[in-house]
């Protein structure tokens, strides 16, 4: 569901005209709809009612302290990977009881922090980090509740680069290690192994690669029950699906229907981690034509924006969804465009050979789809500053983080005094 909308050919978020947020706010910049993240949260809480579960958004997908709060707001956790989302979660006010630290390489500062702070788990992925949460624990004169991620060795048939739950991944614990490493986790002071944790990648669009992985993790449960072990919790992490294209995700009512056949019996906590799927769809970037340029084999359209901005594209060839700001009218005739920025990279490209209504220089573009991984991997290559973040409700708007000055830029970085003669 989203709320960007054409209302008398102008696109909208919301009831707020797209160019009314550029005049006030330049370009490029991002805008999220508050109504679309609370009706996607809804939808997933609707669909998991009636079942034991907790709600934990994670925050890689977009960690601004106002979408995260919008999201408390309505009950939900957090699924943080640093010590910076912990924070962010926190100051959001999300209550540590409900926040889960996930991550392959958690240091000890971060350890240390996570339990002072009190929070829900922390997923566990190597005997090295086992030992020295151990450490980290006992030292503080705390016990860890714990869950072991393990790894099913199961293709989620998504991009390789967001593939979690192959074997030759990095992430989690092999399977037929995890009985052991369950029973040494036990044996260790300061720490209470719960349960388990799994989550297999991406941006999936099918159920099967998730029946397979809950269904082997669920037999998992069986079998450490059967060497004596408690498993009361299941963290089956994230990785459903959105449309930015034509993909055909299933519905969150399917999703929790399949959770809930596959988890049939364990008698377990469930914990759930979406994130694209709640805000993937809830945002747009805007960006601005700077020129059109023709070539003799292809023509190009140079936005404002760029792959600092937005670096989907060239990291995992995303695709995204280009349309114009101003509605063209109903018989304009696309034609093939390369939409790239202006970042000196060949990979800064939003689309190649892309139809579009030609546009002209000034004109408003919207990237949609561009509310996960846009903002919160985003960087300041070339020496662009980071862009505006923009949250509308309704009739009004608000920048929800500001766009940096030159100064504030240059002021990051300082001299050594062997350069300042």
């Amino acid at each position: 569901m989203t709320l960007f909308a054409y209302r008398n050919r102008a696109l909208h978020a919301e009831a707020v005209p797209l160019a009314e947020i550029a005049a006030s706010v330049g370009t490029p910049f991002y805008c999220y709809s508050r109504t679309t993240l609370e009706t996607a949260w809804r939808a997933f809480a609707a669909a998991f009612a009636g079942q034991d579960a907790t709600i934990c958004y994670a925050l890689k997908a977009n960690s601004n302290l106002a979408v995260v709060r919008t999201l408390a707001r309505l009950g939900a956790g957090a699924d943080v990977v640093s010590e910076g989302e912990l924070r962010r979660a926190l100051a959001a006010g999300v209550p540590a009881g409900r926040i889960v630290f996930s991550g392959v390489g958690k240091s000890r500062g971060e350890m240390k922090t996570a339990l002072e702070a009190g929070i829900f788990q922390l997923n566990v992925e190597s005997l090295p980090e086992l030992e020295a949460l151990s450490d980290v624990a006992s030292g503080l004169g705390v016990v860890a509740n714990i869950a072991l991620r393990v790894n099913p060795d199961v293709d989620a048939g998504t991009h390789h680069k967001i593939s979690t739950g192959k074997k030759e991944n990095k992430f989690g614990i092999d399977f037929d290690h995890a009985r052991a490493f369950y029973a040494r986790a036990a044996a260790l002071p300061g720490l209470k192994p719960v349960g388990l944790a799994v989550h297999i990648g991406s941006q999936l669009t099918g159920l099967e690669p998730f029946r397979d992985a809950f269904r082997k993790t669920g037999q998992l449960v069986e079998a450490l029950r059967a060497d004596g072990r408690t498993v009361s919790r299941l963290d089956l992490g994230g990785g459903l699906g959105i449309v930015y294209r034509d993909e055909i995700p299933p519905e969150i009512a399917e999703y929790a229907d399949m959770v809930r056949e596959a988890t049939r019996g364990l008698g377990v906590h469930l914990v759930l981690e979406p994130g694209r799927a709640l805000v993937g769809n809830a945002g747009v970037l805007v960006s601005r034509v700077l020129y059109v340029k023709s070539g003799l084999h292809r023509r190009f359209v140079i936005l404002d924006a760029a792959m600092n901005d937005l670096i989907r594209p060239a990291l995992y060839e995303a695709w995204h969804g280009i349309v114009p700001v101003t509605e063209p009218p109903a018989d304009s005739q696309p034609e093939p465009f390369d939409v790239v920025g202006p970042v000196c990279e060949t990979g800064d490209t939003f689309a190649t050979q892309r139809p579009l209504v030609p546009p002209r220089a000034g004109d408003l573009m919207a990237i949609r789809s561009a509310g996960a991984y846009g903002a919160v991997m985003a960087s300041s290559y070339n020496t662009r500053p980071l862009i505006p973040e923009v949250l509308v409700e309704g009739q009004r708007f608000a920048v929800i983080r500001h766009r940096p000055s030159y100064e504030e830029m240059l002021g990051l970085d300082h001299l050594p005094s062997w350069l300042e003669e």
